[in-house]
């Protein structure tokens, strides 16, 4: 438990100092545009997917996470390290829907600071999530077409 209070913690550390820092500066709207949501809420899947799931980023992860097998296309399942921190850094390290909030609150902020190259950034991650539903559905196809 003591581990998961230090992350949340360190949350809610973020969220607060982001959020004064963005009321100081005037630059947080008061309300996201519905396009900057909707690209926001695909890069933040496509994120989190790719921290916790993506082959390559296994070694970042490695220090918190043993590997257990492969878990679809271009994903691996891995699992947790034992200790008390570690444990709840691998937990959110091998859990995408986890991520999702930390990855998102983050988008968020950058928003409000940056919403320029946010906009860009989100909306290359948000074309790398649709070719990614599109080459599952082609494969999908393709499997169909064979049998």
């Amino acid at each position: 438990m003591a581990g998961y209070a230090v992350l949340l913690g360190g949350y809610t550390a973020f969220v607060a100092a982001a959020a004064v820092a963005a009321r100081r500066r005037g630059t947080a709207p008061s309300r996201p545009e519905f396009t900057d949501l909707a690209l926001l809420a695909v890069a933040t899947f496509r994120v989190s997917r790719t921290l916790t799931k993506d082959p390559i980023l296994a070694p970042l992860r490695a220090p918190f996470t043993t590997y257990q097998s492969p878990a679809g296309p271009g994903e691996v399942m891995e699992a947790p390290r034992a200790g008390m921190l570690r444990h709840a850094i691998g937990e959110l390290l091998t859990c995408p829907f986890c991520m999702t909030q930390w990855t998102g609150t983050a988008g968020l902020a950058c928003l409000a600071f940056f919403p320029e190259p946010t906009r860009w950034v989100t909306s290359g991650l948000s074309a790398v999530a649709a070719a990614d539903a599109l080459q599952l559905g082609y494969a999908q196809l393709q499997q169909a077409a064979q049998e």
